[in-house]
């Protein structure tokens, strides 16, 4: 039997949540849990090296599928030697499946039981991608963690809609696991659907665990539904999943969310959210967002959190940050980008210390206090 290439080792669970302290051991490295992926879509942290990752402490990062089949192409990435070599990122890699760029960037799109047909969305052309293609595509790649092909649907459809679409996942997900050429080497995780479904979420989750996956993601938020709906479905969705094997909550990264994920269970999440809302100027702090661009910060020549150790914070002020971006200059995107990644990967490295501790609730809410959350429910853990 083929030893598995992602293994999960449960390091210590939090008396008082279902948070978990662990660590997933990877063919390109070992990092602690929970963690937060930076989202490197076309083989790069907008506007970071790796070095730069790898100083804020970034044990992983997600590549997207979809992107890397369109530009370059998988072939050109497999030639250079996979993704780790192509963009010189010598620790773990996860790469999506491109089923949810698939739904969310194509207008025209035809779902069948073979796969999607859908428009390229950079030139229109007619494609089509399948649970065994996307599986041949992360082969290609040689990333550590690859995702099954499955369906996103909108979390307001139809029970029944749901039903058929878990039930295509399911069987989409035996057809890429069947298709998986290098198990040795990358670990494929299954991906758990059902919208906002109890029963659907628990019918997805025992489908899923009895193909007995290396991990297992909680897809379907983050989509439109409220914070209390996710954490709904996460509460129910979570203890169906195996206490050995990781969690990963997909498209998630707000800091309020990351904490009350991993209260409910989660060791995983990504999103583009840090580096899009960087790019606007927007900058996440111990005391809430603040927007640097904006006028009341031309004078001040504090850093932008004056509880951050990074790179921008310790040698650049608000003022400066500011004046680069109002003049379009490369170099704020780059400041408050380092910040706002900085900021949620020693966010996740607080809540890993409190599980430790057994203080997550206490750290919890005396962050949201400092960070202007509603204290609502707090304690409803």
């Amino acid at each position: 039997m083929t030893e598995p290439a992602i293994k999960y080792r449960l390091i210590k669970k939090e008396k008082h949540t279902g948070a978990r302290l662990g660590e997933i051991i990877t063919p390109h490295g070992t990092f602690e849990t929970p963690m937060f992926m930076p989202v490197g879509t076309l083989a790069t942290v907008k506007t970071q090296s790796p070095e730069e990752l790898k100083a804020m402490g970034a044990g992983i990062i997600l590549s997207n599928t979809y992107h890397l089949w369109l530009r370059p192409g998988a072939d050109i990435v497999e030639k250079a030697g996979g993704l780790h070599k192509f963009m010189n990122w010598d620790q773990a890699i996860l790469t999506d499946s491109g089923g949810f760029q698939v739904f969310s960037l194509s207008d025209m799109r035809h779902i069948t039981e073979e796969g999607v047909h859908f428009k390229n969305h950079l030139n229109g052309s007619k494609m089509f991608l399948s649970p065994e293609k996307a599986i041949q595509i992360q082969n290609q790649l040689g990333s550590d963690i690859m995702m099954s092909f499955d369906e996103c649907p909108p979390y307001y459809e139809s029970h029944e809609y749901v039903k058929k679409s878990i039930e295509r996942t399911s069987r989409w997900a035996d057809r890429g696991l069947k298709a998986h050429a290098k198990p040795a080497t990358q670990g494929l995780f299954g991906i758990v659907q059902g919208a906002g479904f109890e029963d659907l979420r628990r019918q997805s989750a025992k489908e899923l665990v009895a193909m007995d996956f290396p991990g297992y993601s909680v897809g379907g938020l983050s989509v439109g539904e409220s914070k209390p709906e996710m954490n709904r479905v996460l509460e129910f969705t979570t203890p169906l999943l195996p206490e050995n094997k990781p969690r990963y909550l997909m498209g998630v990264g707000a800091a309020d969310s990351l904490i009350d994920g991993v209260i409910r269970g989660i060791d995983m999440f990504d999103c583009v959210l840090p580096t899009r809302i960087a790019r606007n100027g927007t900058c996440m702090t111990s005391h809430g967002r603040l927007v640097v661009k904006n006028a009341q910060y031309a004078e001040d020549f504090r850093p932008i959190d004056e509880n951050c150790d990074c790179y921008a914070c310790q040698h650049y002020s608000r003022a400066y940050i500011r004046h680069l971006i109002k003049c379009d200059e490369t170099f704020g995107l780059r400041l408050t980008s380092t910040h706002n990644l900085h900021f949620l990967i020693h966010l996740m490295q607080q809540v890993r210390q409190a599980i430790r501790e057994d203080n997550l609730l206490e750290f919890r809410e005396a962050f949201f206090e400092a960070y202007g959350f509603n204290q609502e429910n707090a304690k409803n853990f």
